[in-house]
């Protein structure tokens, strides 16, 4: 029972914030909620970009679905495009036509639709970027970096649900390709194949089958992981660079209401505008052009959305391997590129934080987020990821770069065979240098100042230069640098002689944590920098009693 007491309200609203409140009591939780603290920080609104391009969709989806028949029944088109008109298609196809020249800005909400989801897998994939390189999926959002790597799995096998559904020409192709990966499976591959299309490819029951898991079974999951997601961040404490004021028990920022809830609004509208405005002026997936889908033809020169490149690229540069064994044939072309390798990528970025964690030693909780340069071997590694991902990207379209370039393709293949091998480990060792190297120039920032040009010639004709001191905020940022010593050996045995089970793992977990943390510039002790200000301070001292004269 409720001992909360209230004096009796005059307004209706009064009224029914008290009986809602005597019969859920959200008043404990909305307090929480309104008075939440959030850090002022640009990157912060790639996570806003994703929520909102994620309501876009809902809203253009819904109106679609209004208009919009998953059905392969056959029919005959007799619509107001004409160079389709009397043309044998899906009734899939043809709502789409309907949809797209018959409706009242149906085309637009197509467009908006198609874009925003571009949008959203993006925005997902550049957020998670920010917190892998910030470290903000350390303990304790190990969980919801998890639910980060579900949406945008989710969002990746979304999308291509939703631009499978017109049953065009090339939409026709990425299926009958999924139908491909799906046979590769070893023993049960077939078996799926058939199953999920009812039958031999293309089926009459896939177009229905795979609507309903587009606007129900993955939007429901989604909206479920981002409702845990929002409800998580709300719950912990929000992560924050280092700066004035800022420390691991506190949040600097603005509350949820006025402040941020007004910026967050107008953001909205601005992400929404922007994508309305794309929509309305860049044409995307003219399906008109392509035709409706039949097994014989494939579109010369087609291509997936981008976020599916990488996943092409990868079966086109495997050489073609194939395994025959008691009467079954194991296609390793497309069952590495396709099954094998996604799985193991999406399994260490979901398994990352832990990895981490056991090789570092690490388990403290973190709420200031590193700046990647703090972190150079996880910077590397990030951007070796990249690097290895940005390559098979490019050689999902090495036919349309061939024909273009009038390059041949086996040269192409080759070379990104060569490049997949060689250039990701160039990538960490360059970018953990210039890690190295900005980690310096921040210490000099500390030690010295800045370099501001003046140079003043002493009497005797010595020549120094004026360093003005950095400013507080980036000389918090700076110090707020934590340097981690590696984890220290186990001894092999005990004071008594008997040998530490142990000892092994913890060997390697040594090793490795040596490589992870040994390339480091310590941040300057608090001498050091007393040092360095005297020596300043002496210096112009000096410099203004010898009467010194400024040298342009």
């Amino acid at each position: 029972m409720s001992t909360t007491h209230y004096e009796d309200p005059t307004t209706p609203v009064g009224k029914a914030a008290v009986y809602v409140d005597e019969r859920l009591a959200p008043a404990g939780f909305m307090k929480r909620l309104l008075t939440k603290v959030f850090p002022d920080h640009w990157s912060f609104m790639l996570g806003e970009i994703a929520l909102y391009s994620f309501i876009i969709l809902l809203l253009s989806g819904t109106y679609l679905t209004l208009w919009f028949k998953p059905s392969m029944t056959e029919v005959i088109y007799n619509g107001s495009y004409l160079p389709l008109k009397g043309v044998k298609m899906s009734e899939a196809f043809s709502s789409t036509l309907n949809i797209s020249f018959d409706v009242r800005g149906g085309l637009l909400m197509r467009q908006i639709h198609h874009w925003a989801a571009l949008f959203f897998v993006a925005a997902v994939s550049v957020h998670l970027l920010r917190v892998f390189f910030t470290g903000a999926f350390r303990k304790p959002r190990e969980i919801n970096w998890v639910i980060g790597t579900g949406l945008l799995t989710l969002a990746i096998l979304e999308g291509f649900a939703g631009y499978s559904l017109p049953d065009d020409l090339l939409s026709g192709t990425g299926l009958r390709i999924a139908e491909g990966i799906m046979q590769a499976i070893p023993l049960v591959g077939t078996y799926v194949a058939m199953f999920l299309f009812g039958g031999e490819f293309p089926g009459t029951d896939f177009i229905s089958r795979l609507y309903s898991v587009h606007i129900l079974l993955i939007p429901g999951i989604l909206l479920g992981l981002v409702t845990a997601h929002l409800l998580m961040v709300v719950y912990q404490k929000h992560t924050q660079f280092p700066g004035p004021g800022r420390t691991e028990s506190n949040v600097v920022g603005y509350r949820l209401l006025p402040i941020y809830m007004a910026k967050a609004g107008g953001f909205f509208f601005v992400v929404f505008g922007i994508t309305t405005l794309i929509a309305g002026l860049v044409t995307i997936n003219p399906i008109w052009l392509y035709g409706p889908y039949t097994p014989s033809q494939i579109t010369a020169g087609s291509q997936p959305d981008w976020y599916i490149g990488w996943l092409d690229g990868a079966v086109r540069v495997t050489p073609n391997l194939e395994t025959s064994a008691f009467g079954h044939t194991i296609s390793w072309n497309i069952l590495i590129p396709a099954l094998i390798i996604p799985g193991i990528m999406f399994t260490a970025l979901g398994l990352y934080p832990w990895i981490e964690a056991w090789v570092t030693g690490d388990k403290r909780e973190h709420h200031l987020l590193d700046r990647p340069r703090n972190a150079p071997t996880r910077t590397a590694l990030g951007v070796m990821a990249l690097s290895f991902y940005l390559i098979l990207w490019i050689a999902g379209g090495n036919d349309i770069i061939a024909t273009s370039f009038n390059l041949s393709i086996n040269t192409l293949i080759w070379s990104f065979r060569i490049l997949l091998f060689v250039v990701p480990p160039i990538g960490f060792v360059i970018t953990k240098r210039i890690c190295l190297s900005l980690q310096r120039r921040d210490n000099d920032k500390l030690l010295h100042g800045y370099e501001t040009g003046r140079i003043l010639r002493l009497p005797h004709g010595e020549f120094i230069e004026i360093h003005e001191p950095i400013s507080m905020e980036e000389a918090a940022m700076i110090l707020g640098k934590v340097d981690v010593p590696p984890m220290a050996a186990l001894p092999a045995e005990d004071k008594d002689g008997v040998r530490n089970p142990k000892a092994r793992s913890a060997k390697i977990r040594t090793r490795l944590s040596s490589w992870y943390y040994k390339d480091n510039v310590p941040v300057p002790t608090a001498e050091e920098l007393q040092a360095a200000r005297e020596h300043q301070e002496h210096a112009l001292h000096a410099a203004s009693e010898a009467g010194a004269i400024e040298a342009h």
